[in-house]
């Protein structure tokens, strides 16, 4: 029988913790390769509590339980969760192992699913606890799989070979770089859990996860340039088998554990931010000795080669085409009343599925009309769905995944009729300043984003106010739209990357921000792609930025008193580039109203 509510779920759990001795259980977002987006068969919080964001977690005791998230989502937990059930708790200000170091009793077995969560977490947990006298147990299988009975199965989507011209690098050619590493470290073996690493190592992509084009796998690379790859037999095509060649093995997924107990003896290295504790626990468990190193991927992943860097280029050119087309959509129905987020957000799939070469949406579109614009992580679903009102701000942040680029845009616009207020329009004359302030950066070498973060803040900071989230994180090459290790943040605050020096060849996203509770809110993003700055003279190396997004911005949301000369060049070169780069793809009204938005401010 099918359990239709969350307190039937919430009941069925506890029987189930019960029956295996355990006094309370953790509930993360995660799989087994703690993605950032999960597959259906993943989502146990979701079951489990109807919590629909992408960071959050729960902790069930036998006589109470809790619900975990941050600031961007204390509006939506609170609509979603009953709070009858769960108590609303916010990180950082706790955390779910704090909150049950003060409500378990001594002696409380606490389960967790270690193919779930971080080894750091698992580790802190454990030595909290043992102050307490309670128990961190991993689970022999995920109690909630044993009571979701229609619990969706893992995709069986096949996994395909990305082409060489477009990866710009063979798979061959990548693990010998690895194989390099694994050398001159000293080391037999690395453990590759991150998908998108997964599939950049071996040139493929996938099926398995909404917006991320990548494949249900594990690798194993070798020192000597050889990899065993774990996944399930149904994903393997002849086409893939030939693309890996020989010194790629194939095993099926479900030896992946007893494989990682067989390398007895060997050094291999394993990146704890990337890689479930179960992992550490087999490998430990067979005698092998475990270092925890980078995953050797993520920094070549970030620096892109040329091949990347010019799919990237006509991705945008192919995204802002069908971008364009949607705001024109916008600005002449949208006024009307009788068009909602869900519907606005469907009719900007269509434009972009226009392109034959799209794939997917990077992420969930954030179609944000009014107060939800305010909300930075929105997630418009059936339930929040509301019209676009007239005469109000409209946000819409949303990308395309192409098979040479992933693209991501936010673009803020005044939806007619009437005229934004002069308070709307000074909010976003200013974060339009600190988004050029940015994009003409330039900075020596190996410049941390967190050192180039307040450019983005300092005209929003003068007016006494601020945005909440960071100005700008890594994009991936048809693979992830959050890619690490590198992020512009404020230094020091919650997210990493921060400190991670900006090279030549990384691609981050522009997006200041400023958001009024409950009325409106505004965001700029465009991609930038790290590029040497091109400074005569200059004493060492500085880097600057390419703009790789090219869409026009609403200048009816704009004070041009506010802007500087510089500014206001910057405004006419960007919008004049936007039309040599779209006009070719356009025509009729759409070209019309592209050369009406890009005239000189």
């Amino acid at each position: 029988m099918l359990m239709q509510t969350h307190e039937a779920r919430l009941d069925a759990l506890r029987t189930e913790l019960e029956k295996r001795g355990l006094h309370g259980f953790v509930v993360p977002i995660s799989d087994e390769h703690m993605s950032e987006y999960v597959g259906s068969y993943a989502q146990r919080l979701h079951w489990l509590t109807g919590f629909g964001g992408s960071a959050g977690s729960a902790v069930v005791l036998k006589d109470k339980a809790a619900m975990f998230t941050d600031g961007r989502y204390t509006v939506q937990v609170r609509e979603q969760v009953d709070g009858k059930l769960y108590d609303y708790e916010d990180v950082p200000a706790t955390s779910p192992a704090k909150w049950i170091a003060a409500n378990a009793p001594e002696g409380a077995r606490i389960g967790y699913d270690a193919w779930l969560h971080g080894i750091g977490w698992a580790e802190e947990a454990e030595k909290l606890f043992a102050k307490k006298g309670i128990e961190l147990v991993p689970v022999d299988g995920n109690p909630i799989d044993a009571v979701w009975a229609d619990r969706p199965e893992p995709s069986k989507a096949a996994a395909v070979p990305h082409e060489d011209r477009l990866a710009g690098r063979s798979s061959a050619d990548k693990r010998a770089e690895i194989a390099d590493w694994l050398k001159q470290e000293g080391y037999d073996a690395t453990v590759v859990t991150a998908l998108d690493s997964v599939a950049w190592v071996l040139n493929m992509r996938g099926k398995d996860v909404d917006n991320t084009p990548v494949a249900l796998s594990y690798v194993v690379a070798h020192a000597d340039g050889t990899a065993d790859l774990f996944i399930a037999p149904e994903k393997v095509t002849p086409e893939l088998t030939q693309h890996l060649g020989n010194a790629v093995r194939i095993n099926d997924r479900a030896d992946f554990e007893p494989a990682l107990a067989k390398l007895q003896g060997k050094t291999v290295a394993v990146d704890p931010r990337h890689a479930v504790a179960g992992i550490f626990h087999a490998l430990e468990a067979g005698g092998a000795k475990v270092v925890r190193d980078d995953d050797p991927a993520v920094l070549p992943k970030a620096i892109k080669n040329e091949a990347e860097q010019q799919g990237h280029r006509d991705a945008q050119a192919r995204d802002g085409a069908a971008v364009v087309k949607y705001l024109r959509w916008i600005e002449e129905n949208a006024p009307s009343g009788e068009i909602d987020e869900l519907a606005a957000a469907a009719k900007l799939r269509e434009f972009r599925g226009l392109s034959p070469e799209l794939k997917d949406t990077s992420f969930d579109t954030i179609s944000a009309a009014a107060g939800h614009a305010a909300l930075p992580h929105y997630k418009v679903d059936e339930d929040s769905n509301i019209p676009i009102p007239p005469s109000s701000i409209y946000l819409c942040d949303s990308g395309g995944q192409y098979p040479d680029g992933t693209t991501d845009i936010t673009r803020t616009v005044w939806v007619g009729p009437g005229e934004p207020t002069a308070e709307m329009i000074d909010r976003n004359t200013r974060v339009l300043k600190g988004h050029i302030e940015l994009d003409l950066a330039k900075f020596p070498d190996a410049t941390s984003g967190g050192a180039l973060d307040a450019l983005a803040r300092m005209h929003l900071w003068q007016a006494g106010v601020d945005y909440g989230h960071g100005t700008g994180h890594g994009v991936g090459s048809y693979l992830s739209v959050h890619e690490g290790p590198q992020r512009i943040s404020k230094p020091g605050g919650a997210f990493p990357g921060t400190e991670t020096p900006l090279r030549e060849g990384m691609i981050l996203s522009n997006e200041p921000g400023y958001y009024k509770p409950g009325e409106y809110g505004i965001r700029i993003e465009n991609l930038v792609l790290v590029v040497d700055a091109g400074i005569d003279g200059s004493e060492g190396k500085y880097l600057g930025f390419e703009t790789l997004t090219h869409v026009p911005l609403d200048r009816k949301l704009v004070d041009k008193s506010l802007l500087s000369e510089r500014e206001i060049a910057w405004w006419n070169e960007y919008h004049a580039r936007t039309r040599d780069i779209l006009a070719p793809q356009l025509e009729g009204d759409d070209l019309a109203w592209l050369e009406r938005e890009c005239a000189p401010l």
